[in-house]
């Protein structure tokens, strides 16, 4: 009878097998039938080791508690039991999932393509997403195919492409819901359009900065050059006024000699 009990597989009770959208948890493993002599415990969470969890005890028994449970939280949770082999078993903590704009604010010009980004992390990942536009208190769903309307959406992310944009049709909010088997959660983007012009509107201003300085070099250098001239001629008419004052003076010495 005894060597048939030391055949018995290896057993983990672990209560709760699984915590579904709670605020807190108190999980714990208990192991029964252990393959060798135990030397110790830890946990992990979406395969990481939980390194305060870690210790050398030969205990069969032992608990991690969530005290406050949250999308970063949620996951797949495991306690590992230090023999030879090593056991172990998963306990699985489910969360409304987060999901968050990528940016809160977008914008694209007009004609070109709008894209609106959403993504989501927790556990378990939303399986079904949807997009609405606000139309004053009103939402509007935005169907993936029609129109200029194309959404491409992963577990963890969504996307919404928007071509040809208009300036009146498609600026506003907008708004992603994500939803998993434990509920939805949804958040915004803001979408501004701007005129294909607005795009212009910086190298029109420094064009009009270049033409506004070779404005003021022309004018500098235009008032400039006559300044110039007039000193040039009064330099000239120097020369002229000692030559004749010289001339004079030769000629009254020329009449005394005579007389």
């Amino acid at each position: 009878m005894s060597s048939l009990e030391d055949e018995k597989d290896p057993l983990i009770e672990a209560q709760p097998m699984e915590v579904y959208n709670q605020t807190s948890a108190v999980l714990s493993c208990k192991l029964t039938h252990p393959p060798s002599t135990v030397k110790g415990y830890y946990w992990m969470r979406n395969g990481k080791v939980i390194e305060s969890s870690k210790h050398n005890s030969p205990t069969l028994y032992t608990e991690h508690t969530l005290a406050n449970i949250d999308s970063h939280s949620g996951g797949l949770y495991e306690c590992v039991f230090l023999s030879e082999p090593e056991v172990k078993t998963t306990i699985e903590v489910k969360t409304a999932p987060h999901v968050s704009a990528y940016k809160r604010s977008e914008h694209g010009n007009e004609k070109d393509k709008g894209v609106l980004v959403c993504v989501s992390y927790g556990y378990p990942l939303p399986t079904d997403w949807k997009w609405y536009k606000l139309e004053g208190e009103d939402k509007t769903a935005i169907t993936n195919g029609t129109d200029r309307y194309e959404i491409k959406s992963t577990p963890n992310r969504t996307t919404l492409t928007i071509d040809d944009l208009d300036i009146t049709m498609d600026i506003g909010d907008y708004i992603c819901y994500g939803t998993s088997e434990v509920g939805s959660t949804s958040d915004k983007v803001h979408l501004r359009v701007r005129s294909r012009l607005a795009a212009l509107w910086p190298f029109l201003g420094v064009v009009a900065e270049v033409i506004i300085l070779v404005s003021i070099i022309f004018i500098y250098e235009k008032r400039r050059k006559p300044d110039e001239i007039n000193d040039d001629d009064d330099s000239g008419s120097a020369p002229l006024k000692s030559n004749a004052n010289t001339d004079h003076k030769n000629k009254d010495v020329r009449q005394r000699n005579s007389n």
